[in-house]
């Protein structure tokens, strides 16, 4: 807090200024005492009051951490990057926090208050206010959304506990976030992958694109699978999706596609048996797609040859 001068407003900031004037030396000390015990409180109180949304300078060790933070994860590299800013400029922006007893709560700017932790910073600045539960974190959420701070599942995952916590529907949540509805719908879609999959994606190692393409496998196991092929193939965003199209086909569906390719080889093999007894030699069909092919007639001796060519001439 701010620091004030001299011991006289030192005790007059304890006690009150008023009492310090009207307490005559030669009254009982108890009395003074019991004075002193009904004045206190009131006077802290309205100080309290009266630094609600002034900016201030406190002992960093007097601020903790908000248990509603939706963060969790903080890049150690990039918080030095952002301690070594602190060390040379100081902290520009307060943090914003609210009164808790003795000590004060994070409301936003727990990365500055970390990377202040960082430089050996022993106080910092900050704007007290005061915030119901829902509030705290509902700005919390905001902070690090805008600034892109939370990595997908962290930003679901709040999006969750502000509905379970408070009962916020989708469209308020998207309203307070200026999200669109989509945007957090597919947002906390992603919870329902399978966890080894959200660790994946928490840790960078598949994309959101990657994780929403196997969102619609329904099969957990399944979803873990594919993850792991497509760390080890580096598969697209866009090869992923065709996989999991694949999977998803109906058995139905690929047992009738596979019955024209049956029936095209027995088409086939009639017509190789039918051309060797005009032949009288092996012949073979090798077809490249449904089209096109070539026919492969083998022959043994140099006499077999002029045979088939005369053959094949008389058909003109």
């Amino acid at each position: 807090m701010s620091k004030r001068n001299g011991l006289g407003k030192g005790l007059g900031a304890l006690f009150g200024e008023d009492l310090m004037e009207q307490q005559p030396s030669s009254q009982p000390a108890p009395t003074r005492e019991k004075k002193v015990e009904a004045k206190a409180p009131q006077k802290k109180e309205e100080e309290a009051e009266a630094a609600t949304g002034k900016e201030l300078t406190v002992k960093i060790t007097a601020i903790e951490p908000n248990s509603q933070q939706p963060r969790k994860d903080f890049n150690q590299e990039l918080l030095q990057e952002l301690a070594d800013s602190i060390k040379q400029y100081g902290v520009l922006q307060p943090l914003l926090v609210q009164k808790k007893g003795n000590l004060y709560e994070l409301i936003a700017g727990e990365r500055r208050w970390r990377a202040a932790k960082l430089a050996g910073l022993k106080e910092v600045p900050v704007v007290i206010r005061e915030y119901t539960k829902q509030q705290s974190m509902e700005i919390a959420l905001i902070e690090n959304v805008q600034r892109e701070d939370l990595n997908p599942i962290e930003e679901a995952q709040a999006y969750q506990q502000l509905m379970e916590e408070f009962g916020l529907k989708q469209e308020e949540i998207a309203v307070r976030v200026a999200k669109s509805r989509t945007a957090v719908t597919n947002s906390m879609r992603l919870l329902k992958l399978d966890p080894r999959v959200q660790a994946m994606l928490t840790e960078g190692v598949i994309s959101s694109g990657h994780a929403r393409a196997l969102l619609s496998l329904e099969d957990k196991e399944q979803q873990y699978v594919i993850a792991e092929k497509i760390v080890v193939g580096r598969l697209s965003v866009r090869e992923v999706e065709k996989l999991v199209k694949l999977l998803m086909k109906p058995k139905k569906e690929k047992d009738q596609a596979q019955e024209p390719e049956k029936d095209l080889s027995f088409i086939y093999n009639d017509l190789e048996d039918r051309m060797k007894q005009i032949m009288g030699t092996k012949v073979i069909i090798n077809k490249k797609d449904k089209n096109k092919g070539r026919i492969e007639i083998e022959y043994y001796s140099e006499a077999e040859l002029e045979r088939i060519v005369e053959l094949i001439e008389s058909i003109r």
